[in-house]
């Protein structure tokens, strides 16, 4: 007879291992040869087997099973909390790379006006340098020549 916590499981293995170890101790024939107590150097055997399903009985397959289908669900379910996560950041990634290029683009821009810029102000100042360098020639000619440069003569 077994407690109701056990199971049904437990007695039909308890049952099962009994009869394989019975079966393999003795052969058909000595069984039904065997007087009523013909077998009793059995009992002691019987004893073990139920001290050893008392005391630490074996792993239920169905309950290991189980048990290792719900660890097999709890890793698929990090999986894939871990696969949305990097889903997540790669989408932020891709919000960023967007940005980025968008920065970059105005960027181009600004760079671009600067340039140009800088490009008329440096013709503006050769120009300028230009026309300062033609009045200080004709200054310091008008020195020698006088200021309608008439007084030259060669």
């Amino acid at each position: 007879m077994a407690d109701d916590s056990v199971g049904r499981r437990m007695p039909f293995a308890f049952l099962s291992e009994l009869q394989q170890r019975f079966t393999t101790k003795y052969s058909p024939d000595v069984i039904y040869a065997a007087d009523e107590d013909g077998l009793d150097e059995f009992g002691p055997e019987i004893g073990r087997l139920m001290h050893q399903y008392t005391t630490s009985p074996p792993p239920d397959a169905l309950n290991q099973a189980r048990q290792d289908l719900a660890q097999v669900k709890d890793i698929m379910v990090q999986n894939v909390e871990q696969i949305l996560s990097r889903g997540e950041r790669i989408e932020l990634l891709v919000d960023k790379t967007d940005t980025m290029a968008g920065q970059a683009w105005a960027f181009r821009r600004g760079a671009r006006s600067v340039r140009r810029q800088q490009f008329w102000r440096n013709q503006k100042i050769m120009l300028l340098s230009v026309a300062v360098g033609i009045l200080l020639l004709y200054v310091f000619i008008a020195q020698f020549c006088g200021a309608g440069l008439n007084h030259c003569t060669s």
